[in-house]
């Protein structure tokens, strides 16, 4: 787990010490740390306490464990890529690596994140992260995604859709054939959606970048999410050199330090940050983050993929829908939300804004399936 650590959850201050020297040593030494390319990228905060406490070395052994104590410690159970290596597939005398708990994804949410280190990888080949930075010189300028969503609740007193362009899942299969991302895109617009979201994974949801960047071009006014599974910040470069406005960050995957750079990162480049959380722990995590605006329920579980919308209404209750009030900040229903009755469940529960794509897109008219969503024309 390269490059993702925290120190707050230690109450020990000799492992703080002795974590902050393994994370620095491994700095020095690993060009795909996040944290790295954000200093590298201008952003500061949070390496002064570290480079305080230089002192001694670590072997590669000790950075895994203190890194692995430090993600357990923050409940993060996805772990970022396999722990032995990929299985092997020999014969005779060479080597043969049975597939073992090491190597194999406990779930559909490991086995994304997994495949997504290597996708990655074979992606910054391609397109470093200069040439990126480079291609940002000639993309429009982003647009307020949080601004739109207020907006379009106080328009109509619902809450602001961010309706989803999804050609499949790996839960639900292929939801559209007849896919055309521009057409579903535009049809939303007209129907009354404030921000579009639009998948960016190919092998699991039939998604593409090019997708989003011709919902762009296309012309679409809609502020577009980069729906991706993130686990670099080059990958927010990428999204935003295609016309992202905003980015998904996932708290189940990213450790509280990859949060805070990676919303650093976005704020210098104008774009917002949809933090999403499924349960308690994860809420109190992203809470105690400063700069968070935005932040996401997803009421499906990403690791069994089983759906409760009462989970909305269960981290929105007493403490922490206080806190979410005194900080401002929006909060989005996601998943499960298919009739009006779920939108006035999620919305008495306190989100200002609602993410859905499958009861949209499976819709012959995406924009009706809007209409029918809340009960009545919201494009108004």
């Amino acid at each position: 787990m390269e490059g993702l650590v925290s120190f707050q959850p230690f109450p020990s201050s000799v492992i703080q010490r002795r974590l902050s020297t393994v994370y620095l040593h491994r700095l020095t030494r690993s060009s795909s740390c996040a944290p790295l390319r954000a200093q590298q990228s201008g952003i500061t905060g949070g390496s002064e306490s570290v480079s305080s406490a230089l002192e001694g070395k670590a072997s590669e052994q000790e950075v895994v464990i203190y890194q692995d104590e430090v993600v357990a410690s923050q409940g993060i159970r996805i772990r970022r890529r396999p722990l032995t290596g990929p299985p092997l597939h020999y014969v005779g005398p060479f080597e043969f690596r049975l597939q073992n708990e090491g190597n194999t994804p406990r779930n559909i949410l490991e086995e994304i994140v997994w495949h997504k280190d290597k996708e990655v990888a074979q992606m910054k080949e391609k397109r470093p992260l200069y040439t990126l930075k480079k291609a940002l010189e000639t993309v429009p300028p982003p647009r307020d995604f949080i601004g739109a969503l207020r907006s379009a609740h106080q328009r109509t007193g619902l809450p602001g859709l961010i309706a989803e362009v999804k050609k499949a899942s790996p839960s639900r299969g292929i939801l559209r054939e007849d896919f055309d991302p521009v057409a579903i895109a535009q049809a939303y617009e007209k129907g009354g959606a404030a921000c579009l979201s639009v998948l960016t994974d190919e092998k699991y949801f039939k998604g593409s970048f090019e997708n989003l960047q011709a919902i762009r071009e296309a012309g679409v006014k809609c502020p577009l999410l980069c729906k991706e599974f993130i686990i670099e910040a080059w990958q927010i470069y990428y999204g935003r050199s295609k016309g992202a406005d905003a980015i998904l960050l996932i708290a189940s995957v990213l450790p509280d330090l990859d949060i805070k750079y990676m919303i650093k990162i976005c704020k210098i480049l104008g774009m917002a940050t949809l933090v999403e959380v499924h349960d308690e722990r994860e809420m109190d995590r992203v809470l105690a983050i400063e700069g968070v605006e935005l932040i996401g329920i997803n009421n499906r579980n990403l690791e069994t993929f089983e759906v409760d919308i009462g989970i909305t209404k269960r981290l929105l209750e007493g403490e922490r829908g206080e806190l979410i009030r005194q900080k401002d900040i929006l909060v989005v229903g996601e998943s499960g939300l298919f009739t009006p009755e779920d939108i006035a469940f999620v919305q008495e529960a306190g989100v200002k804004a609602v993410l859905v794509g499958e009861s949209l897109v499976k819709q012959s008219d995406p924009g009706q399936g809007i209409s029918a969503l809340f009960g009545r024309d919201v494009s108004g």
